[in-house]
């Protein structure tokens, strides 16, 4: 297991998915709720996995440079803060335009019917 996370499980779980996870889960709803792109959310994953790689390294003894370990972090981290994004954005679009969307799931909207504007 050590061999694929580049650190222990507690630590994956405590730091990674509780710490970090919980950053990404904010700054998905962040990025989702300020209108930004979606690349923002893998840039800032990008970011977030690099911080911890290095806090894996510094408080844990784990290995920095340790590529399946970053990779493995870095997508359970981006797995988050797109989730998050979606579910933000989702509800934003819905809210935002009551009008004209309606959810279709946690992650969509869908058009209302007969909501579409004559032009």
């Amino acid at each position: 297991m050590d061999a694929v996370f580049g650190s222990s499980l507690p630590v994956f779980i405590g730091l990674t998915l509780l710490v970090f996870g919980g950053c990404g889960y904010l700054t998905g709803q962040a990025l989702a709720e300020g209108w930004k792109p979606v690349g923002m959310v893998f840039a800032y994953s990008l970011m977030m996995g690099l911080g911890d790689r290095f806090l894996v390294f510094a408080l844990f003894g784990g290995p920095l440079l340790h590529l399946p370990g970053f990779v493995v972090h870095a997508a359970a981290i981006l797995g988050i803060t797109w989730v998050s994004y979606r579910m933000a954005l989702a509800h934003r679009m819905v809210s935002q335009y009551p009008w004209l969307y309606e959810r279709s799931g946690p992650f969509d909207w869908r058009e209302k019917i007969g909501a579409r504007i004559a032009g």
